[in-house]
């Protein structure tokens, strides 16, 4: 006899064994049917109701699918060997109820009992790629795939656009439909880290994309090489789960809040000034009731007191920082996980380097969240346009 054929002769007599029936029927009772064979393996196929939670990364996530050390946890692999083993590395975490299913997986097959296949799972190339994020419990294969056919819309390619969009195609970010109208300058250069020199003069919606998909082959940019407005926000945003705001502009602002309203869309905000920045989100339609753009900053202030970035100037490092945080708000609020800043308003000073939070009240008088948004004419947009700049961050 092997070692290896030693040391499971002696993990039979230590682990207790079930048959495919008693497996099944126990799990209906409550137990834990968890699949801890390769993704490859599980893509022909997993027991209904199993868990499926490949051994190399069992010790990441067992604990949050199984908190109590006194859950009954029942393991199935291809034929009963790699089970046996997880067994006893689960009992030396300290589970008290751990059962292998022998005979594995073929065993379960040969019984006739029922299987499902995954709808979807990941390539070996996206498994290495992501692997940083599958070894996350609140991620895992599921999130990833989840992430994978997601659909958000940045709007602005600019400043805070450049990280938010590099974070959302590195994360595998399915689609990423980028809006902008604007072309590479030189003296964006010292901000916005999508472009390079050879790129001046170029739309910046075909830089981004040029930058993003080689970055990862992936995901799929969507350019939109024009500037939103009220006759084309809409049908703009609607195929959209998620928009995330990258402009300094105003109008836009304001154009976008309120249609992510009326599509009943979650909206990541940003802005930045000089060494100041500010993150929050904005979804009235969400579970939590939050506020929209306009219960915080209900009308416009006048032109002179909101310049942008082209007239005021901004810390080169100031929209990655800030752009940074939005990118993890659309990711939280895509895999539905952690505390999104809704109700809550981010602030950071660059020069004192400190972060600050305020709450933000549902404003129950608002003119678009908590009243018809058919209230905001068209005529009122036109004002406001008309006194905006078309540059973003």
């Amino acid at each position: 006899m092997t070692l290896s054929q030693d040391r499971l002769a002696q993990l039979r007599s230590e682990v207790v064994e079930l048959d495919p029936d008693e497996a099944m029927a126990r799990r209906a009772r409550g137990a834990l049917l968890i699949d801890v064979r390769e993704p490859h393996e599980v893509a022909e196929g997993s027991p209904a109701g199993a868990i499926r939670l490949s051994r190399a990364f069992l010790e990441f996530g067992i604990e949050r699918l199984a908190p109590d050390p006194g859950a009954e946890l029942i393991l199935l692999c291809a034929s009963g060997g790699r089970s046996l083993f997880v067994a006893d590395g689960l009992k030396r975490m300290g589970y008290q109820s751990v059962a292998s299913l022998a005979g594995g997986f073929r065993a379960w097959q040969e019984r006739g009992l029922p299987v499902e296949a995954p709808k979807k799972a990941l390539s070996d190339t996206q498994r290495e790629r992501y692997r940083r994020h599958i070894m996350i419990g609140e991620v895992g294969e599921a999130g990833q795939l989840r992430l994978l056919d997601s659909r958000v819309a940045l709007i602005g390619a600019g400043g805070l656009g450049s990280p938010i969009a590099y974070y959302l195609a590195a994360a595998g970010v399915g689609t990423i439909g980028l809006i902008d109208d604007d072309r590479v300058e030189r003296s964006n250069l010292q901000r916005q880290i999508l472009h390079a020199e050879p790129r001046i003069g170029q739309a910046k919606v075909r830089s981004a994309a040029e930058t993003l998909t080689a970055l990862n082959p992936d995901i799929r940019v969507a350019q939109h090489e024009l500037r939103l407005d009220p006759s084309n926000v809409e049908s703009l945003l609607k195929d959209y789960e998620l928009v995330i705001d990258g402009t300094d502009n105003l109008a836009t602002r304001y154009v976008v809040n309120d249609a992510c309203v009326r599509l009943k869309i979650p909206m990541v905000y940003g802005a930045i000034f000089g060494f100041e920045g500010q993150v929050s989100v904005f979804w009235p339609a969400g579970p939590r009731q939050g506020p929209c753009y306009r219960c915080l900053f209900p009308e416009p202030p006048p032109r002179e007191l909101a310049p942008n970035c082209a007239e005021a100037g901004v810390l080169g490092v100031l929209p990655g920082i800030v752009g940074t945080v939005m990118a993890a708000e659309a990711l939280k609020l895509l895999l539905g996980i952690g505390e999104p800043m809704i109700g809550r308003l981010m602030t950071f000073d660059a020069l004192a380097g400190m972060f600050g939070e305020l709450t933000i009240e549902r404003d129950p008088t608002c003119r678009c969240c908590a009243q018809p948004s058919e209230q905001l004419s068209t005529p009122e947009y036109d004002l406001l346009c008309a006194a905006a700049s078309p540059s973003a961050a």
